[in-house]
């Protein structure tokens, strides 16, 4: 396989320490020779790759952003890095990744008890305990507030009812990182997925992720013992905070597609002949090519600019929104744009393109939709949220 080099237009790699490029080169390498191989056949099976847990967990991979508790201890940009570099395989892995570290090892690590941290942190760093989230419903995407998920307290236990959808890493996880109404108040739980009356489901038909897990998760009475309460937290800010922590890794997720789709495009561009040239010498190939390095490019400087800011403690919700807005939209362009030069090879998958622009269509729905984040962004810039509760005449 040839080897992965990225576009830096304007030398971003300099922006990063010695570490931070060490991390991404050990990942990239990790993605060109694992997971690349065999990510196709998992993508048309419709599988997860679970022999890649391992060597992702002996990598540090899983809450490398965490400290302690076994955990790797990086910065922010160099776990945003592996973010880039996982999508670059595919938005799965990453997916998978981000799902295990952002939105289930750091809740319990931000608001459980020392406990808590103590019995699932090291073993899921490991990736000997995998976790899944369960926030969204089948009714309420976009407004979380409106579950109807409940927990009741009896005795020493919780009793929770309900249903959750479309939750990544469903049917293997161990654990569940659920929330629910607790006395109109939402909580969050850490729930035994081997729990009597919990149900995983394997969604069918996906088109688009398919090298991921996902599912959807019932609750008929699950009782969860009252020292699994994350005790540190109440109400939408607690997975709202984990969400902002996934959204980070996403908006890096979209620069590495983005990557790895021009990297496809210009190498083919350079070696497909017609009319005697290779294509890359017409002027309309050279306007693709010019506008996504234009957008790459920009989109580095961006992120490496977040996560800066994320390592200093200065990082706002309305800045992770437009970060990810645009990545994701960058990279679904570049996965269209690539698939277009390539033409009628572009939607074969012997390469990548067409697989990240399927991929990246979820991606840019969820963990707040594309437009959802514009209005995160305006709210911000106005003042005023275009959001607010509809009132009906």
């Amino acid at each position: 396989m040839r080897p992965f080099e990225q576009l830096d237009f304007y030398a971003s790699d300099d922006l990063f320490t010695e570490e931070e490029r060490m991390v991404r080169d050990t990942v990239r390498a990790f993605v060109s020779e694992q997971v690349l191989p065999l990510i196709t056949e998992h993508y048309r099976a419709g599988k997860f790759p679970k022999q890649l847990i391992a060597p992702m967990g002996e990598l540090g991979l899983f809450g490398a952003n965490l400290q302690g508790y076994d955990c790797a201890g990086m910065n922010n940009i160099a776990y945003g890095l592996i973010m880039q570099e996982l999508e670059r395989g595919d938005s799965g892995l990453r997916s998978f990744v981000s799902v295990q570290g952002a939105l289930c090892m750091y809740p319990i690590y931000a608001f459980g008890s020392e406990a808590q941290k103590q019995k699932y942190l090291p073993g899921m760093a490991k990736g000997d305990i995998i976790g899944c989230f369960g926030l969204t419903e089948a009714d309420f995407g976009s407004n979380p507030g409106g579950m109807i998920t409940r927990a009741e307290k009896k005795g020493d236990k919780y009793i929770l009812n309900g249903e959750k959808m479309w939750i990544s890493n469903g049917t293997q996880a161990d654990i569940a990182i659920i929330w629910a109404k607790l006395d109109d108040k939402v909580r969050g739980f850490i729930v035994d997925t081997k729990s009597d009356g919990y149900k995983a489901v394997e969604i069918k038909g996906k088109l688009s992720l398919r090298a991921s897990d996902t599912a959807e998760l019932f609750f008929d009475n699950v009782e969860v013992p009252a020292e699994n309460l994350l005790p540190e937290v109440e109400g939408l800010k607690g997975p709202l905070s984990c969400l902002s922590q996934a959204r980070y890794g996403i908006a890096w997720g979209g620069l590495g597609a983005a990557i790895g789709c021009f990297d496809e495009a210009l190498n083919y561009a350079k070696s497909r002949i017609q009319f005697d040239r290779p294509i890359a010498g017409f002027q309309l190939v050279q306007n693709k090519l010019t506008w996504m390095a234009t957008e790459i490019t920009k989109a580095q400087l961006l992120i490496h600019r977040l996560g800066v800011l994320k390592d200093q403690g200065k990082i706002k919700p309305h800045q992770i929104s437009m970060a990810k807005m645009n990545n994701v939209k960058v990279g679904l362009e570049c996965a269209r744009k690539t698939r277009d030069i390539l033409g009628g090879s572009g939607i074969l998958d012997e390469y990548s393109c067409m697989r990240h622009m399927c991929n990246l269509e979820s991606v840019y729905t969820y963990e707040g939709t594309h437009d959802i984040h514009k209005l995160i962004v305006g709210h911000a810039l106005t003042g005023i949220p275009a959001y607010a509760q509809y009132q009906p005449v």
